[in-house]
């Protein structure tokens, strides 16, 4: 009877722990769970593999993209006379540059003989005044027209943001900045409407500005235009992000300035020691310094001075001017 009690005991236990193993332990162990997520997972991939192909088909479009920029940036090099009698502002041509050049460099030549230089002095005040003065018009007048471009911009790519998140097209917004900023961001803007009209297309319109004023930033705007037109995205935020580098870069760049102003009023003033140095000694006693340009050895000391002087002016100007 305790036998039969025993086995009966066993049997029940047995099925009772079959029973478990085969409803509870799933539940415990896990393996629905990990089955569940197998299957979600198997499900999710082909999910995942277009948002990955997506992904990549975007990053290849900003690749491509940067490297057409890139190579545009390294064929500006060397830049035309047009472009950058263009980048000055100036609306002349080749032939009108090259006439008040060579005006001014025969009126140079002519006045030094009048006054009785040599003809070695001659020909260096012709060549300064009409090779040299004439670019160095053009880059003053191009550095002060992209001052006045830096100091417009970021507020015209606020104007165009608002009118994104109201609802206008990029181009119509385009139009609004074009018509209400001032000089030169006007005219620059006039000149991508006026590319988009004859057909190319708008991107490629903005990514030419960088053509006309080679500065980071309008190559950072025509790169978020570019982008924006072949991948998609949002562009207010891409313009938004935008703005905001473009005025960390200005309140930069005065930093920098604010920082430098010592180190450029020092230069300025160990410069220009020595030829007021000179000036108040002709002054006081004229025979005592006029040997330097009456006597052929001091013609040759004046000569040497002003070669090391030239060269000190631009080491301290390399040493003071700083880029970010």
């Amino acid at each position: 009877m305790n036998l039969q009690a025993l086995a009966l005991a066993f049997m029940a236990t047995v099925a009772v722990g079959g029973l478990a193993w085969v409803f509870l332990y799933p539940q415990l162990s896990g393996e629905k769970k990990a089955e569940a997520r197998r299957a979600s997972v198997a499900r999710a991939e082909p999910v995942a593999r277009q948002a990955d192909r997506a992904q990549r088909s975007k990053r290849d479009q900003v690749e491509s993209s940067l490297k057409e920029v890139e190579a545009r940036n390294k064929e500006q090099k060397r830049v035309p006379l047009a472009i950058r009698i263009q980048q000055a502002g100036l609306a002349w041509t080749d032939q009108k540059f090259l006439v008040i050049s060579a005006v001014l460099g025969g009126f140079a030549f002519l006045m030094t003989i009048l006054f009785g230089g040599g003809l070695l002095a001659a020909g260096g005040l012709a060549f300064a005044a009409g090779f040299g003065l004439p670019r160095w018009m053009l880059g003053f007048l191009k550095k002060r027209r992209e001052a006045a471009f830096l100091k417009a911009l970021p507020d015209a790519v606020d104007v165009i943001v608002r009118g994104i998140k109201a609802g206008l097209p990029l181009f119509d917004s385009i139009k609004v900045v074009a018509a209400d900023t001032p000089e030169p961001l006007r005219s620059e803007f006039n000149a991508i409407i006026e590319t988009q009209t004859i057909g190319m297309p708008l991107g490629e319109a903005c990514a030419r500005l960088y053509e006309r004023m080679p500065l980071p930033e309008a190559n950072f705007f025509g790169i978020v235009i570019a982008i924006q037109q072949k991948s998609g995205g949002n562009l207010s935020e891409a313009l938004g992000n935008l703005s905001k580098v473009l005025r960390d870069r200005k309140k930069m760049a005065e930093k920098i300035q604010a920082m430098s102003m010592e180190a450029k009023a020092s230069a300025g003033i160990i410069g220009s020691l020595p030829p007021i140095v000179m000036l108040l000694v002709y002054l006081s006693t004229p025979d005592y310094i006029s040997i330097l340009w009456t006597h052929p050895t001091g013609r040759l000391m004046l000569a040497g001075c002003v070669v090391w002087m030239s060269c000190g002016i631009f080491v301290m100007k390399k040493m003071i001017n700083f880029d970010f």
